[in-house]
């Protein structure tokens, strides 16, 4: 039988017009995403994308609203069992940002050892797009993100 896994993702544009991503080096590969994670059980998916935020960026944020949740099959790409439903939220700060960015892809060194590296990064809008993303989903949400434009990331939902 296969495993369904959650994740639950959100989506910043900063004041220079610069969306957030996540790079990433997880299981010995290389990923560009959005930041977010996995949801835990006995976790709500507003909860969840609060307390990743709050993990990997000291970030408070409120959630704007609900942008995509996948609608095809998905396969992990860590493994050939689990499917991957992932939730997407435009959100903003709450609090002042305060963590440190990165210029560079992939600009970190991993620890020997190490499992998981996350370093966040500032994409300008104008050369954002679904190549600056990895993952299947992520791409989805890119051309959705780039195809509405930034006025309708921030417009209240109707």
């Amino acid at each position: 039988m296969g495993l369904f896994n959650v994740r639950i993702y959100g989506i910043l544009v900063n004041a220079r017009e610069e969306i957030l991503v996540s790079d990433e080096f997880i299981r010995g590969n290389y990923f560009t995403k959005f930041p977010g994670g996995g949801l835990e059980f006995g976790e709500g998916t507003l909860d969840c994308l609060r307390r990743e935020w709050q993990e990997e960026l000291q970030q408070e944020i409120e959630i704007v609203k609900h942008l995509y949740t996948t609608d095809f099959f998905q396969i992990s790409a860590f493994d050939n069992r689990t499917q991957i439903i992932s939730i997407y939220y435009v959100v903003k700060e709450k609090s002042p940002f305060i963590a440190q960015t990165i210029e560079k892809p992939f600009d970190f060194i991993v620890p020997e050892g190490a499992d998981d590296v996350t370093a966040p990064r500032w994409i300008p809008w104008a050369t954002f797009s679904e190549e600056s993303v990895s993952l299947p989903i992520d791409k989805v949400v890119a051309r959705k993100i780039k195809a509405k434009g930034l006025k309708w990331l921030y417009q209240p939902e109707d």
